[in-house]
């Protein structure tokens, strides 16, 4: 079982794949969405750590939060389902549409509650309480993989690039990656800390604004820390780059669409509205607007293939 080979050190290494000159810079990307399991992504990196958790502390099934477009609870549904354990999912009426992810979700038999975005804490309270009445050891994950767990296997992909960086004989100068709940950020942040380097980590926000937003990923940073008994750092280490919100999450426009067209295009590379693609646009608008030139980014690829397929039709409508 694939599970097993992966699970516990996290050590599977993605591929960096060098694009075209971009906006006079050199531009790499790195493919999480090439991690060899269910359509890899930032969510199996942090789920992997998450079930070698629950799996050592013998829990006998999974909760967890997220919208129909959900990577990190098709993740958890996967796994779930490789484990035979039951996953129940809540999610929210706002975003209660069909989605490639949701009917992934639904292959696997994970078991959905809708609710208002108001009542999801109390729903999941809920729900513990009925699977604990019920006789199960119930897991529960925060929506996305937030938490220590999540900002670790991040902290692990910060030192994977750093070994490259190594082997290559060359630095990044700036690294671009869609942000959402944080902790993606947090544990690229605390990796450059702990090693004491000093380039740019930019967070594009797909959804939320500032001072929310880096304020959530400065709180993961500092959790983190304080589970490694260091000094808790403040908000200037956050950039998070929230001009490219739009209209909140999973709104997208006419140049994102572009984007997604060019990056396959051209250098075979599927990018989705909700996060990559919106990512990478405004990581363009964010060089534009900061007239970065001559340097060496890495842009990471979160994953969310299943998601381009949902906008294929928007991608493909003549203009």
């Amino acid at each position: 079982m694939i599970l097993m080979n992966i699970e516990g050190n996290n050590r599977v290494q993605t591929p960096v794949q060098k694009l075209n000159k971009f906006l006079g810079n050199e531009l790499y990307v790195k493919r999480e969405d090439l991690y060899p399991y269910s359509f890899g992504g930032n969510k199996v990196r942090k789920a992997i750590i998450f079930f070698d958790d629950l799996i050592k502390k013998e829990f006998d099934c999974v909760i967890t939060y997220g919208s129909s477009s959900s990577n990190h609870c098709r993740i958890i549904a996967n796994l779930a389902a490789a484990k035979g354990i039951p996953c129940h999912i809540i999610s929210p009426l706002q975003s209660n549409y069909l989605t490639f992810n949701t009917k992934i979700i639904k292959m696997f038999d994970a078991i959905l509650s809708y609710c208002q975005i108001s009542e999801v804490k109390a729903t999941i309270d809920r729900k513990i309480e009925e699977l604990k009445f019920k006789g199960y050891k119930p897991y529960f994950i925060q929506g996305g993989g937030h938490g220590d767990i999540g900002t670790q296997a991040y902290v692990n992909v910060y030192n994977e690039i750093v070994e490259y960086e190594l082997n290559n004989e060359f630095n990044f100068d700036y690294i671009f990656h869609a942000t959402g709940t944080g902790t993606t950020q947090a544990g690229l942040v605390c990796g450059k800390l702990l090693k004491g380097d000093t380039r740019e980590i930019v967070g594009i926000s797909i959804a939320r604004k500032n001072p929310h937003g880096g304020n959530v990923v400065l709180e993961s940073v500092n959790s983190y820390f304080k589970s490694l008994s260091k000094k808790p750092v403040t908000i200037d280490e956050i950039n998070f780059a929230d001009d490219f919100v739009l209209n909140g999450y999973g709104s997208y426009n006419k140049q994102i669409l572009q984007s997604i067209k060019d990056v396959l295009t051209y250098d075979g590379v599927p990018l989705d509205t909700t996060y990559t693609g919106k990512a990478f646009w405004g990581m363009k608008e964010y060089i534009k607007k900061n007239q970065i030139k001559d340097k060496k980014i890495l842009f990471i690829h979160t994953g969310g293939t299943p998601l381009f397929f949902d906008k294929l039709g928007d991608l493909t409508d003549d203009e």
